[in-house]
């Protein structure tokens, strides 16, 4: 009895525990935006879920002020805002893509996100949750109209792909001001595996003009490589052909939504999980914080002794289970890693391919047309190559050069 009993004081003790959570984070902007999705989680919990969503619902928000002086200063600034935008939308999405809201709280405030190597030209700052499940970038105030624009057609266009998309899966769009300073951030899907190491990144736009990998780059732990390092290195994407097909399925949806947007200048993200390399070193899990990783599998099965071969992903979203983050063995985890695709059989070399859509917001307009200008001065005007065109080339050259690149 004394044992069990024990338990059952703990057991109170910490839920008594839970009400003063602490969001400790080394940047004041991340123990707010931590703050802040805690709240509007915990809020929509309680507001029901509509039928279905009006178009009042893309242009909402909840907005709110904290003035509290007794907060502890050492985690949490003393005055904040925090604004979230179409809350019931992005609710909505998550649940699309089969993302519990509980399960993203978690994620995104159990500890705090970390800063990742800047991949971006765009001088956007990217964090990864703990668990690395999410990652979340800045935006500017211009990216955010834009995102409300797109946002009236990619809620529809999810629903009618049931979820099934390269796209994005943006999943929380917040405005946070700390001492006056405004700081935009969304939330979307990290296209990489928790828990398999991605030995090579690319970053494909279907483009030979200006795309390769800067020597600067080149000297960084994982370089992000571009199409003519790619061409170079002969590197193909393995998958076989029932995967190729369902694959350019979905891309060449996908492509087409962007087009009819005007949207052009994204960017395939490859990530290639080697598994022979990572059968020869064995798992050493990089330490996340927050996870307790007790097993150890450098002896477990070999990496894809259980992945189910021929598999695309992502079809209609799988619900996310967080327990599952945990089984690192080297096979995919079809609930969390929703854009692996694994090499066919009979390829020459043993990989995990992860490919998803990114960058997708640049419209086609006066900035395009004066980088074409620009470029074509520079390059002649019949240059096929050049990265800058019109949607209709760009995406038609884009589902071309992948077309060749997979096998």
């Amino acid at each position: 009895v004394q044992g069990s009993l024990s338990k059952l004081k703990k057991k109170h003790f910490r839920v008594k525990h839970q009400k003063v959570k602490l969001f400790r984070a080394n940047e004041p902007i991340l123990s707010v935006l931590m703050w802040g999705v805690n709240h509007t989680i915990n809020e929509l919990s309680h507001v029901t879920i509509p039928v279905m969503l009006l178009p009042d619902d893309f242009r909402a928000y909840s907005k709110l002020k904290v003035d509290n002086h007794l907060f502890n200063k050492e985690n949490m600034p003393s005055h904040f805002k925090i604004k979230e935008y179409c809350p019931l939308v992005f609710r909505n999405l998550r649940e699309r893509f089969g993302i519990d809201d509980l399960d993203f709280k978690e994620s995104m405030t159990r500890s705090q996100p970390v800063v990742m190597d800047n991949p971006g030209k765009s001088g956007a700052k990217f964090y990864h949750s703990y668990d690395r499940l999410f990652v979340i970038k800045t935006l500017t105030s211009e990216e955010v109209e834009r995102m409300h624009s797109f946002l009236k057609h990619y809620h529809p266009y999810i629903v009618e792909r049931h979820g099934k998309t390269l796209l994005p899966q943006y999943l929380g769009m917040y405005r946070l001001t700390v001492d006056g300073v405004e700081l935009y951030m969304v939330a979307m899907r990290n296209v990489f595996s928790n828990h398999l190491a991605t030995h090579r990144k690319f970053d494909l736009k279907g483009s030979t003009v200006d795309r390769e990998a800067s020597d600067r780059e080149r000297e960084k732990d994982l370089p992000t490589f571009k199409d003519n390092d790619f061409v170079k290195e002969g590197t193909k994407i393995y998958i076989g052909e029932e995967a190729k097909e369902k694959l350019l399925e979905t891309l060449t949806a996908d492509v087409g939504f962007l087009t009819k947007l005007h949207l052009m200048d994204y960017s395939l993200l490859l990530g290639i999980h080697d598994c022979t390399r990572f059968e020869a070193e064995g798992y050493e899990p990089e330490d996340i914080e927050g996870l307790n990783e007790e097993e150890d599998d450098s002896e477990g099965g070999g990496a894809g002794e259980r992945i189910p071969w021929g598999t695309t992903p992502p079809d209609s979203p799988l619900p996310l289970y967080r327990e599952t983050s945990l089984q690192y063995d080297g096979a995919i985890v079809p609930e969390l890693d929703i854009y692996a695709i694994p090499s066919s059989e009979n390829a020459p070399v043993k990989e995990i391919y992860f490919l998803a859509l990114i960058d997708v917001l640049t419209h086609y307009g006066v900035k395009k047309q004066a980088a074409k200008a620009a470029k074509t001065v520079k390059y002649g005007a019949n240059v096929d190559g050049i990265s800058t065109c019109d949607p209709e080339q760009y995406g038609k050259r884009f589902i071309e050069f992948l077309s060749k690149a997979i096998e």
